[in-house]
């Protein structure tokens, strides 16, 4: 599924090192502010060691990770949402993503100055909140003078329209993110087609030096007492010490330099997992001689259209799914051994894929 994480944040707080650390594509490190002129975009392997589990009962020619895009957006700063620097399409940027990873500086490096003179993870962050909540604020009032025209002429949903969107303009307006406002399912449709910027999920990441990694530092306990009371996740990444380990070719190497930073796994696959998570993500897997695979889907996405994802003919030829559990199917050791202990099971159209399910799809088109 063609989902999108946008790595965000302050210019020169790492948000391309750890990029590097995860995606197939490399994108340019340096310390000069807003020497980036355009987006890195990367591919992103979810780790899943389930998939390994499964090859230990089925003999495999090759092991498929789903994956989610990452987009490593250059960096922000006051007066972005102005043009500032190259701002405005670096915003545009955002407003693609589907969610966003929020990069905080929580590291001392005299040879990379901070952009304000100073660290400050907090200030960075109400810094970007507040350009992206001046560019939704921006976004709202355009479709308020939208609304108010049809209003005048007694359209009843464009009346109930600009209520709800003057709900949103007032939660903006007091420095508050479009998410944080408590609206009906239903009424979000005004909103929805505005992409808002401060709609979109996040996760914040702390970036810090090598000797920060396993406990973190002030900087990090300033980011989660300012975050406590909100619903959200903090990571903590060491990504200078990440990048190196990530350009080991040999993975005892890699596991070794993790071990001797106190790691016992890349703190970017803990990122990936959470950000495919945070995407209301999901896998189900296909096992064969040939390939065992895992496959996205959104969460709640019935068995027709887990089959679509494979490939359309199987959504629109569905039949039936054949069905596994992962926990049954490891137990149990095989296919042959579910079936005998009951623990195959053969579902239809309005099946709900649950995470971990081994799939094989019946269709005829």
């Amino acid at each position: 599924m063609a989902l999108q994480c946008g790595i965000i944040g302050i210019t020169n707080v790492g948000k391309t090192t750890i990029f590097n650390c995860i995606s197939n594509t490399k994108g340019e490190t340096n310390a000069f502010a807003f020497s980036a002129t355009k987006s890195n975009i990367g591919i992103v392997q979810v780790p899943d060691k389930r998939l390994y589990e499964l090859e230990k009962h089925q003999v495999t020619d090759r092991i498929v990770h789903t994956t989610v895009e990452i987009v490593d957006i250059p960096g922000l700063a006051k007066g972005s949402n102005k043009g500032e620097g190259v701002g405005n399409k670096f915003l545009g940027d955002i407003r693609n993503t589907d969610a966003l990873i929020h990069v905080l500086r929580c590291f001392d490096d005299e040879a990379l100055p901070h952009i304000d003179g100073s660290v400050d993870p907090v200030r960075d962050l109400e810094t970007i909140n507040l350009e992206l909540q001046v560019k939704d604020l921006e976004s709202v009032e355009k479709k308020i003078s939208r609304l108010e025209r049809a209003a005048k002429v007694g359209d009843k949903d464009a009346k109930h329209g600009l209520e709800v969107l003057m709900r949103y303009k007032e939660h903006i307006e007091n420095f508050n993110n479009a998410r944080t406002l408590d609206v009906k399912v239903d009424d979000r449709k005004y909103v929805d087609d505005l992409f808002l910027l401060t709609m979109k999920p996040v996760i914040y990441v702390c970036n810090v030096d090598e000797r920060s990694a396993v406990t973190g530092n002030k900087y990090v306990e300033r980011v989660r007492e300012y975050l406590a009371d909100k619903d959200v996740e903090v990571l903590v990444i060491a990504g200078a010490i990440e990048s190196e380990i990530a350009e080991l070719e040999n993975n005892e190497d890699r596991l070794e330099f993790l071990k001797d930073a106190g790691l016992e796994e890349p703190g970017v696959d803990k990122l990936v997992r959470a950000a495919y998570k945070m995407l209301n993500l999901q896998t189900f897997f296909t096992v064969g001689p040939m390939e065992i695979r895992a496959w996205t889907i959104k969460t709640g996405m019935k068995a027709p259209q887990a089959a679509g994802v494979i490939h359309s003919d199987l959504e629109r030829g569905f039949i039936r799914a054949e069905v596994m559990k992962y926990k049954d199917f490891i137990a149990l050791g095989s296919e042959h051994a579910c079936k005998e202990a009951g623990k195959f099971y053969i579902e239809g159209k309005t099946y709900v894929v649950e995470d971990g399910d081994i799939l094989n799809i019946r269709f005829n088109v």
